[in-house]
């Protein structure tokens, strides 16, 4: 049988020009505005924006980048993000990216959080509705040409529906971790490297020193933020910081994984009673961009003198610190790591589970979450032709779709 030739996509880039901190702020803002529908949804996005448009990185590096993120605790897509903008335009681009991403939703949590009780039906509105099944279109365009990308043959496409099965068997962080080690084992093994062209180098500009100091950096966080919090003297400051760092150190799936360790960590000590705990989560479902700032939500939500901006603001960057601190730390090993010829194997087969873990969240959550009647699919699916046939601009999509969701329930 002969080897199928491997597309265009995974030909070796040259390596990307240097944009300004200012266009990767201003890009990543525009996906904070409108970048509805969760991690795997912004997933989606950020494929559509930097791989199809604007070609930041191709198809391959892109998945290799995905699939790390997903093995390293914390908000996956984040860490995408901020990964890309570190590429652009060096530490500050990647601070620009975390802001332009995360500033949106939390600003609008933390006014929320201060008593702007009139968005207390926003969640439950027709617009936000209509953001949602956009959301399975973003999904599904991102499924599909990732899929055509990385599974050009039999065994890949294999892999990649073997993984959705065991997501959709396990729904689960572990799951996904587990669907991914199991495709790297089964490429590493039975691929061939006939198959594949070399990884493109993806330079970030953050030398294994640099890295190996951020990842050391990360577990001393980790190990001293309780010990100095338990001290008697400890301010509820320190306690709070000590709770939101762990809490965006120790969760693997990011996203509604996290709400969990919130909860213990705020409910119990009296900080945020549990009425407004869930208050604050269904307002933050109503807003785009990362779930992880509903940390500016119930950092505003505490009692003085550590609530209000000071207190959304801090705890926001708080929970972020160790998402940052991993992914960059990991990058430059990561980068040496994907160019062995084993790795090599085992990464064409880890990409095509990452197809499938997508392919298993299209369904549950994307879908389960957004589709509900005839008209639901129907919205969907003109949204999937305006993307992917009409190459209409996502935005000019997601504006649509919020006001057809909108007049719907009208």
């Amino acid at each position: 049988m002969t080897p199928s030739v491997p597309p265009a996509d995974l030909a070796p880039a040259e390596p990307p020009s240097r944009g300004s901190v200012l266009e990767v702020l201003l890009v990543f803002l525009r996906l904070g505005l409108t970048s509805f529908g969760g991690p795997v949804a912004h997933l989606g996005y950020f494929r559509t924006e930097f791989v199809e448009r604007r070609r930041w990185l191709d198809e391959r590096s892109y998945g290799d980048l995905v699939a790390l993120c997903q093995f390293l605790p914390g908000p996956a897509s984040s860490q995408v993000g901020m990964a890309l903008g570190l590429r652009r335009a060096g530490w500050a681009g990647a601070l620009a990216a975390w802001l332009g991403f995360t500033l949106p939703s939390a600003i609008a949590l933390i006014l929320f959080a201060l008593g702007l009780a009139e968005w207390s039906g926003l969640a439950a509105s027709g617009a936000v509705h209509g953001l949602k099944v956009v959301a399975v279109a973003v999904v599904a365009q991102a499924v599909w040409g990732m899929a055509r990308s990385l599974c050009p043959d039999r065994l890949r496409a294999g892999i990649a529906i073997g993984a959705a099965l065991v997501v959709l068997a396990a729904p689960t962080a572990a799951g996904q971790v587990g669907a991914i080690v199991l495709g790297g084992l089964v490429g590493r093994w039975a691929l061939k490297l006939g198959h594949l062209q070399a990884a493109p180098h993806a330079d970030y500009g953050v030398g294994r020193r640099t890295g190996a100091l951020l990842l050391a950096l990360f577990v001393v966080l980790l190990l001293a933020l309780p010990v100095l919090a338990s001290v008697p003297a400890a301010s509820p400051g320190l306690a709070a910081t000590a709770v939101f760092y762990q809490a965006g150190a120790l969760v693997f799936g990011g996203g509604h994984v996290v709400l969990p360790l919130l909860q213990a960590g705020v409910v119990p000590p009296g900080w945020v009673s549990h009425d407004v705990f869930l208050a604050g989560y269904g307002a933050a479902q109503a807003v785009p961009g990362p779930l992880f700032s509903f940390a500016a939500y119930l950092g505003a939500a505490m009692p003085a003198p550590w609530g209000g901006w000071t207190g959304g603001l801090a705890l926001l960057v708080v929970i972020f610190i160790p998402a940052f601190l991993l992914v960059a730390g990991a990058l430059p090993f990561w980068e040496a790591v994907r160019q062995r010829d084993g790795m090599q194997r085992a990464m064409g087969g880890i990409n095509a589970a990452v197809v499938g873990v997508l392919g298993a969240a299209l369904y549950d959550p994307v879908w389960t979450s957004a589709i509900h009647s005839r008209a639901d699919f129907g919205l969907a699916l003109a949204a999937f032709g305006l993307l992917v046939h009409a190459r209409v601009s996502p935005v000019l999509v997601v504006v649509l779709a919020a006001a057809a969701g909108w007049v719907m329930a009208g």
